[in-house]
């Protein structure tokens, strides 16, 4: 019997009571016998109310948490009850959810082990199937996303992954402040509908609390946010402004490298793609020698190496004032160029200047960093939970 004391002090039911404890070595289980306690009124499944019992149904079996490697059991027979607002209902079990035959204490552990762990491998360790810790998970998100507490939401970023072999796109809120960094909201599909089904969830009074929004330059992002948070600071991604800069290199370098195979002259840009995409504090020493050798000469991807170099010192300024004088500046200059993918990117700058310029304003509180950290995790969650047939 004591483990049956060991389950009182750890999951106390005060209705009931853990009677006869025994072990069934043929299929190591231990089976615990619940009995209502004396005197104790049953509470209706529907509405909770206390309520007569007239009738007992067949007895049930509960999995409870495995203990030294053994399946717990827990047995008993449900009562049936007169609700004076409900009628003839069943009984509910407090350590239960409804008519699952898993107590919450039970789906709490399998949930826990597979945010760290495969399916299968948490179904081993559970002694269950992969479907039963499908069911789990089901269960438990159900009822944190029922139970979850919004609160005030002063920073907020949006991005979306993709998942899945035809590339389909989730569409990803997460709260971004100092204090609390969350994944707030997913979306199905990379649309403004489903980005507005985010804030038709907050409402407008939570919405117009909103001080700063991180998001990239996707048309419908902004729109909706200058919809629904028309005083919050957008902030430009500054992943993605990188990203673009980058796929302009890349792109100059590529065209100019066919160009010379086609004219027969020396193939001084091959394999020098990571000499020019790279941070130079990122270069190996072998890079390093490479990109000294290609900078002595006068080639469109070398210029367009150093204005790609020349725009990260934006990112540097403190002062809005400043910083959106360096901008005009290199936007003048890559006009210049006569490099097309450049002039293209600056742009692209120039068409979303204000956006680029709230990072400072906001004072380089927020930046998109965290949450492609935070999209990070969530592509290790995705791959690990291959199998579930939902999103």
């Amino acid at each position: 019997m004591l483990l049956a004391r060991l389950l009182n002090a750890c999951h106390h039911f005060p209705s009931f009571v853990f009677a006869a404890v025994r072990l069934v070595e043929a299929t190591s289980t231990i089976k615990v016998d619940v009995r209502p306690r004396r005197g104790s009124k049953a509470h209706c499944s529907c509405c909770g109310r206390a309520s007569p019992s007239y009738d007992v149904l067949p007895l049930r079996r509960f999995a409870f948490v495995p203990i030294w490697g053994y399946a717990v059991v827990l047995l008993y027979a449900k009562r049936r009850v007169q609700c004076p607002g409900c009628g003839v209902k069943v009984e509910s079990a407090p350590w239960a959810m409804g008519k699952h035959s898993l107590t919450e204490a039970y789906m709490l552990f399998p949930a826990h082990w597979a945010r760290k762990l495969s399916g299968k491998e948490t179904a081993s360790s559970f002694g269950t199937t992969w479907d039963q810790v499908c069911h789990v998970v089901e269960c438990v998100v159900k009822w944190g996303l029922a139970h979850r507490e919004l609160g005030t939401l002063r920073a907020i970023g949006v991005d979306e992954i993709h998942i899945g072999k035809r590339q389909k796109s989730l569409t990803l809120v997460y709260q971004i402040e100092a204090d609390r960094v969350r994944l707030l909201w997913l979306g199905k599909d990379r649309t403004k509908h489903s980005f507005e089904t985010f804030f038709a969830l907050i409402g407008e009074q939570l919405a117009g609390k909103v001080e700063f929004i991180c998001s990239d330059m996707w048309r419908p992002y902004l729109k909706v946010i200058a919809k629904h948070c028309a005083q919050a600071l957008n902030i430009l991604d500054r992943f993605h402004m990188v990203a673009e800069l980058n796929k302009a290199l890349d792109e100059v370098r590529a065209g100019e490298a066919r160009r010379r195979v086609r004219e027969s002259y020396e193939p001084m840009l091959q394999n020098k793609r990571w000499c020019l995409l790279k941070r130079p504090e990122n270069l190996t020493d072998k890079e390093n020698v490479s990109l000294r050798e290609l900078l002595a000469y006068n080639l469109k991807s070398v210029r367009a190496y150093l204005l790609k170099e020349e725009f990260q010192l934006f990112w540097g300024y403190a002062s809005p004032a400043w910083a959106a004088k360096f901008l005009d500046a290199w936007c003048k200059r890559a006009m210049r160029s006569r490099i097309e993918p450049m002039k293209k990117f600056a742009r692209t700058v120039r068409s979303h200047r204000e956006l680029l310029l709230n990072y400072f304003r906001a004072k380089k509180q927020f930046s998109s960093s965290v949450i492609e950290g935070l999209n990070n995790k969530a592509k290790v969650t995705l791959r690990k939970v291959y199998g579930y047939r939902t999103i």
